[in-house]
């Protein structure tokens, strides 16, 4: 039997690493601890694509970002693809939509010309009932909400991520320092969370639901609320992951200078620890409200029948190879975590435990999928994880299929057909302003789509900041990588009618392989 409810949470911009789960030296994450111990966590876990639009696209239809083709925000995602929304509302669940997909509209379904979607890259993905959108964008829910608690709202929207002006010590900080001037019981964080809380006390006792809750933090920008602001000391913390001269590391490669000058982090080195700290203060925020939820499924009884999921669409450089933001191909923009709670009674064996298999934002798609009792769509890159939370074999281990991805694979598009900032900087096309990336255990291939490629030796370089791709003792590594990718592409290129066949003697027939 499937669970009767899904609980599905993504937070905007987690790294994989950030957990105290994961043995992070600073930050501390009690909920999300909590949840992983009720669960399986998985530690090699990629999203597959950047940034916010992109990922999400991948983890709603399961498919890779060459196949989906929505490849930037603002990219429209073609109407044609299914998504677990609709999957789910075939099978009569109402999937409702609290925060945001990033999605922008097919402009072929749109005959308006002044459609406002149109002018709109924060639109619901369809299928998905409205139950609140709150976006980069889209804060008017929460403004609402702000002045019917009687807080004073700003005129101008940009303010409200504004610093308390003349809040003591901030002078002697860097700029993140100070916090937000909202406390952390009216920030958008704290809001979403009341308005799912409210949704789940006024809806009926007996009607299953499905819950995609999309929380903004912590997203830029870079700021916390009062209590948090502080919560971590800009001094803890490994040293970044980067060359000590930004320099010679930008210098690697045109793409690497290109995003420094796009999504370049302070070159003050305190100013840089303060920003992650804030970073980590974000996280914190999140965690708390992430609790408060979570006790509400446990003292109203939901979380007995509540399948919950957690993972995040994408990471964050955050000072790592003198970066800000998810870009490139660079470990710390794509390494996410997930978390997986089956509350019924087949998954207790599985509660508490780590997965260290390579698994990738396209596989939640099918688990859901499997869960609600939906057919998997054959176009679907994604597997689904259900061989990792429930004892199948005979002597009640799990049994993970021998084909199981040994590698992640992950892929980002920065065309920009607007500013041609790539076109005019590095001198490619526009269609060569993409990146193909095959991350494996010790090693991670980089292919560029103007032929250029880069090679890094997790074995001698950790950090992945010396590229060897000319190095001649790593050149037959580097080809039997550029084979493997070149393999991956031509199993997943799209499929949607490749596995359908009409034949004189059966009629149509349609077959999913489950080995991809």
């Amino acid at each position: 039997m499937p669970a009767a409810n899904v609980l599905y949470i993504t937070v905007d911009q987690w790294r994989g690493d950030c957990l105290s789960a994961a043995g992070h030296p600073v930050v501390r994450t009690p909920a999300l601890d909590a949840l992983a111990a009720r669960g399986v966590r998985f530690a090699n876990h990629w999203s597959v694509t950047a940034p916010c639009g992109p990922s999400r696209a991948s983890l709603h239809t399961g498919l890779y970002a060459m196949n989906h083709r929505s490849i930037n925000n603002g990219t429209p995602l073609d109407d044609r693809f299914t998504n677990i929304a609709r999957e789910v509302r075939a099978l009569g669940y109402d999937p409702t939509l609290f925060g945001y997909t990033d999605t922008s509209v097919d402009p072929r379904t749109v005959s308006d010309p002044q459609d406002p979607r149109l002018w709109d890259y924060e639109g619901v993905m369809p299928g998905f009932t409205e139950g609140v959108v709150l976006a980069t964008r889209k804060m008017a829910p929460w403004h609402a909400w702000l002045v019917a608690n009687g807080v004073e709202v700003p005129s101008n929207p940009a303010d409200l991520f504004e610093a308390i002006p003349g809040y003591p010590g901030a002078d002697d900080h860097a700029p993140s320092w100070a916090p937000s001037r909202f406390p952390a019981e009216f920030t958008e964080t704290a809001f979403l969370t009341e308005a799912v809380i409210g949704w789940l006390d006024r809806r009926p006792d007996d009607a299953p639901w499905f819950a995609h809750v999309s929380y903004i933090r912590p997203h830029p920008p870079y700021r916390a609320p009062e209590g948090y602001h502080d919560r971590y000391h800009p001094d803890e913390g490994d040293p970044f992951r980067r060359l000590p001269d930004r320099a010679a590391e930008i210098a690697s490669h045109p793409i690497h200078a290109l995003g420094a000058d796009l999504a370049g982090c302070p070159l003050d080195e305190a100013e840089a620890r303060q920003l992650r700290a804030t970073y980590w203060g974000n996280m914190a925020e999140v965690d708390d409200q992430l609790a408060r939820l979570f006790a509400h499924l446990d003292a109203t009884g939901l979380a007995d029948d509540t399948l919950v999921v957690l993972t995040a669409d994408h990471g964050d450089q955050m000072g790592d190879h003198w970066l800000v933001e998810k870009l490139g191909w660079w470990d710390e923009s794509y390494h996410v975590p997930l978390i997986v709670v089956d509350p019924r009674p087949e998954a207790d064996a599985t509660r508490g435990t780590v997965v260290d298999h390579v698994t990738e934002s396209v596989d939640l798609m099918p688990t859901l999928c499997t869960w609600v009792g939906a057919e998997i769509p054959i176009a679907v890159d994604g597997r689904e994880l259900q061989p990792f939370l429930h004892p199948t074999a005979p002597d009640g281990e799990l049994a993970v299929p021998d084909d199981w991805r040994t590698e992640a694979h992950f892929q980002w598009d920065f065309r920009d057909p607007v500013q041609h900032l790539a076109e005019d900087i590095a001198g490619l096309t526009m269609e060569q302003c993409t990146v193909d990336v095959l991350r494996a255990a010790d090693h991670k291939y980089v292919h560029l789509g103007n032929g250029d490629a880069l090679f890094f030796d997790f074995a001698d370089d950790p950090d992945q900041v010396v590229d060897r791709i000319d190095d001649p003792a790593c050149a037959d590594r580097i080809s039997e990588a550029r084979s493997r990718l070149l393999s991956w592409r031509m199993r997943h290129m799209d499929r949607t009618l490749t596995g359908t066949r009409v034949t004189r003697r059966r009629g149509l027939v349609v077959r999913r392989d489950p080995r991809r």
